[in-house]
């Protein structure tokens, strides 16, 4: 990266640039953690940057950036012109090119805290996890440079009995094992590399920027080698892409060996501002299949009940067979506290 000298008046400044064209905005905030109240899940999350440099095609959290693009304009810290830009046409297109980056992280973290473990009541301590990167990836490349995620671990191990989830599909994780470890010696500690199948030219069609499967169960690996407790999410299960037998076999058998301590697994949620961005790709590359997502989905971002049970149960199945705990593990980020309603997905 190189640094960009740019600040104009009212308006956010830029702090670097990649040659690609990726932009990286200040963006101060007074809030980091979000509370269930206020995210309708069953955890408090922490996302130390808006916005992605992986862009997966199928991600959620597209709509979270525009949101926050929206907001800039409304205060007037966007023109017209750079609301458009960091915008896109549609309102995904930015998400992994305008990467917001959220400034006096600490200061923030520190009045949060305060208000988590007010939450605890009469027992003295949260039982809510905080888990981190439930929208955008804590360890995306732009985290080299701003070590937003370090600074945010390192003052959670500070901290003692909080439980801590991590989510990430970038190896770059493994450069905080030391901080870590802290994490986990005073703290419940689960940090899941996310995957969705180990086939390198299918994780180049739906994840074109994100480090190739073989790069990610080398951190995993690391990380369990360190004695920390790491596993695999594969999330979302494509339907009708990764989900048959011999893919999740493969999938299952590699978190084996790069020690994995369990895997999860849960399918795709298809929210309606993604549905844009991902349709396309799945009309590219699987042009059999998108006419039944358009169906399945055309009422609720869910998968249906019974695809999703059935799923399960073959998920279950696989993590008897591979030695992994049988059980539902983290709380599903997909899973908001009021299930929609479900159709069925012929796939």
């Amino acid at each position: 990266m190189r640094l960009v000298e740019l600040r104009v008046t009212n308006a956010l400044p830029v702090l670097d640039e990649r040659l690609r064209g990726t932009k990286f905005v200040a963006l101060g905030t007074r809030s980091i953690l979000n509370s269930p109240t206020q995210t309708g899940m069953d955890f408090w999350s922490l996302n130390p940057y808006v916005g992605c440099e992986f862009g997966c095609s199928y991600c959620y959290a597209r709509y979270a950036h525009r949101y926050v693009v929206e907001r800039a304009h409304d205060a007037g810290k966007l023109s017209d012109d750079q609301f458009r830009e960091f915008r896109g046409p549609h309102g995904w297109e930015a998400f992994e090119q305008r990467i917001f980056v959220k400034e006096q992280i600490l200061a923030a973290l520190e009045r949060d805290l305060q208000r988590y473990f007010r939450s605890a009541g009469p027992t003295g301590r949260p039982s809510d996890t905080i888990v981190i990167g439930t929208a955008t990836d804590p360890y995306q490349p732009a985290e080299r440079r701003f070590r937003l995620t370090r600074q945010v671990l390192e003052r959670l191990a500070r901290c003692e009995e909080l439980s801590v989830g991590l989510i990430t599909k970038s190896p770059l994780v493994a450069r905080d094992i030391d901080v870590l470890q802290r994490v986990q010696d005073r703290n419940d500690l689960e940090i899941y590399v996310s995957l969705i199948t180990v086939d390198a030219a299918l994780i180049r069609r739906v994840e074109v920027r994100t480090p190739l499967p073989a790069v990610r169960l080398r951190a995993l690996r690391r990380l369990t080698a360190a004695g920390l407790n790491a596993g695999l999410i594969v999330a979302p299960v494509l339907p009708g892409v990764t989900d048959d037998l011999p893919r999740l076999e493969a999938l299952f058998g590699a978190a084996r060996e790069a020690g994995a301590r369990f895997l999860h697994a849960g399918p795709l949620r298809l929210y309606p501002a993604i549905r844009d961005r991902f349709l396309p790709v799945l009309e590219e590359h699987f042009p059999e299949l998108a006419t039944r997502y358009r169906r399945a989905y055309a009422r609720q971002s869910a998968a249906p009940r019974t695809y999703a049970a059935a799923l399960t149960r073959r998920i279950k199945r696989l993590q008897q067979r591979f030695g992994f705990p049988v059980n539902d593990g983290m709380r599903d980020r997909y899973r908001p506290r009021r299930e929609p309603a479900q159709r069925e997905l012929g796939l």
